[in-house]
């Protein structure tokens, strides 16, 4: 099995348990700490978050980005690491420094709940996952997360019981991202070292990481900035609905989150060697891919989204249910957009783009945050999200058009997606028939299932494409073969 699949399996398999330890926690969590206090956590979490990030810069891409660039080279994979962290170092000591600042003369309300989140801020000082990322050293960050998540949820349901707890849940989340970091460290030393470089070498890192900083900013302003603005402009009970449905959206998610991982340092790698078709061919293979599954997981979840909220939940979650429905348009907008940036826009260099594209969606996000957040609150700012993903996507598919034939890939794919929206309209009519219950929930989703899988197989069978007939080898062969490019095609598709 290739490195791609192999690095893929391991993060969806680190999805998966992402996947199931939430849908064990967050109805703990929501009905021990209800709306007020999940919000309190949720509204400093996210101010914690852009210390963090303005620290963080845009090492993270740049870094997976640069390793992966000269991982063939040990000399320069040392300079190339030691330059990029010393850097690190140098923003993270200045974000620590004014966060603890902030606590101090800024923070009225939930001093200690804020000062809990310093450890999450401090986290960063140590994250170097961008360094295996690049390497393609996949397992031991699953394995490391794997670990370090279990220990968080148990603590969770031993320490964390009321309201009251909720310091006890801040400490634990953020201690368990501050060791998650740490405990990378101890394999730096099988893959490279740390060695002093002269000061020139650490600042010609500075312009790259501040260019990829924007879009990480901007980004946030639409994944972050809402729940501050809600917490602002409404009240920390619609920052706790917020979160929760932003939660569950966030959970099949992932699985495209990992594809990009997976995807990004294995794109830029193969670029830097001047591999273009090479690279075409994964890019067709992974719109594909990521509109097959992201038509069921959209669709699935506007469909059993009046059942979920209060079934998973808690009655009091009632609210999330319009939000879990908006929110799930993101789906396909992110994804979509996730292949582009992660395997065309950033492994290129084409940094502009991708700024331009996240500056634009967060000035879309602002303004309909501003205006609707007022009226509609939380659903004010799910039509924000939505809004700004959409304009992201649609800037960087204008962009590619010419290069890379998207819109060709999705269109291929409407069946799939007419599928999802089939499934979606017989699910939500099971749910009204059946009314707010588990068992209800259960047929709604394995209803779900069957309809699309049955619809999707037939599309394939009749349609012979490639994708479909990849994974009918697969599960022939019972190993997946996900994204490896046909080689027996006599003549690759037009790009």
């Amino acid at each position: 099995m290739g490195t791609v699949q192999k690095n893929f399996l391991y993060n969806v398999a680190y999805q998966i348990l992402i996947l199931l330890l939430p849908l064990i926690t967050a109805p703990y969590i929501s009905r021990t700490l209800g709306a007020t206090a999940a919000g309190i956590y949720s509204y400093t979490n996210s101010v914690a978050y852009y210390f963090l990030m303005a620290a963080m810069l845009g090492i993270s891409n740049h870094g997976n980005r640069s390793v992966a660039a000269v991982r063939n080279n040990p000399e320069k994979l040392k300079r190339v690491f030691s330059s990029i962290y010393m850097l690190q170092i140098c923003t993270f000591s200045i974000a620590i420094a004014a966060y603890i600042i902030y606590c101090m003369f800024v923070v009225n309300d939930n001093k200690i709940i804020a000062a809990l989140q310093l450890l999450y801020v401090a986290s960063g000082l140590l994250d170097i996952s961008w360094l295996f990322f690049g390497l393609e050293k996949f397992k031991l960050t699953v394995g490391r997360n794997i670990l370090i998540k279990s220990a968080t949820v148990l603590c969770m349901f031993v320490f964390v019981h009321d309201p009251g707890d909720l310091w006890k849940y801040t400490l634990i989340m953020s201690a368990g991202t501050f060791l998650s970091q740490a405990y990378l460290w101890m394999y730096v030393k099988k893959e490279t070292e740390f060695i002093k470089v002269p000061f020139a070498e650490v600042a010609d890192n500075f312009k790259p990481v501040c260019v990829l900083f924007i879009p990480v900013l901007s980004y946030s302003i639409y994944k972050v900035m809402d729940k501050i603005m809600l917490g602002q402009m409404s009240t920390y009970a619609q920052v706790g609905y917020y979160q929760n449905a932003e939660k569950i959206i966030s959970i099949p998610m992932g699985i495209i989150t990992a594809f990009g991982t997976v995807m990004l340092p294995r794109m830029s790698n193969i670029i830097a060697e001047g591999d273009r078709e090479k690279s075409k061919s994964y890019i067709r293979l992974s719109t594909k891919f990521v509109t097959l599954l992201c038509s069921p997981i959209a669709f699935g979840l506007m469909g059993i989204s009046a059942v979920l909220a209060p079934v998973y939940l808690g009655e009091e979650f009632s609210a999330c249910t319009p939000l879990i429905s908006i929110l799930s348009l993101t789906v396909f907008f992110v994804a979509w957009a996730n292949v582009i940036r992660t395997q065309y826009l950033i492994p290129c260099h084409y940094d502009r783009v991708y700024i331009l594209s996240t500056i634009v969606g967060a000035l879309v996000n602002l303004i309909i945050n501003m205006a609707l957040i007022p009226v509609w609150e939380g659903v004010g700012a799910a039509l924000g999200t939505v809004a700004a993903e959409f304009s992201v996507m649609i800037i960087q598919m204008i962009y590619v058009r010419k290069r890379l034939h998207i819109h060709r890939y999705i269109l291929t794919y409407l069946p799939v997606i007419f599928a999802g929206f089939f499934m979606m309209t017989v699910v939500r009519l099971i749910g009204n028939i059946l009314g707010i219950n588990i068992l209800s929930l259960i047929l709604q989703i394995f209803t779900g299932a069957v309809i699309f899988i049955s619809l999707t197989a037939v599309y394939f069978y009749m349609s012979g494409d490639e994708l479909g007939i990849m994974l009918k080898k697969s599960i022939a062969e019972k190993s997946p073969a996900i994204l490896k490019p046909d080689k027996n095609k006599n003549k690759p598709e037009q790009l």
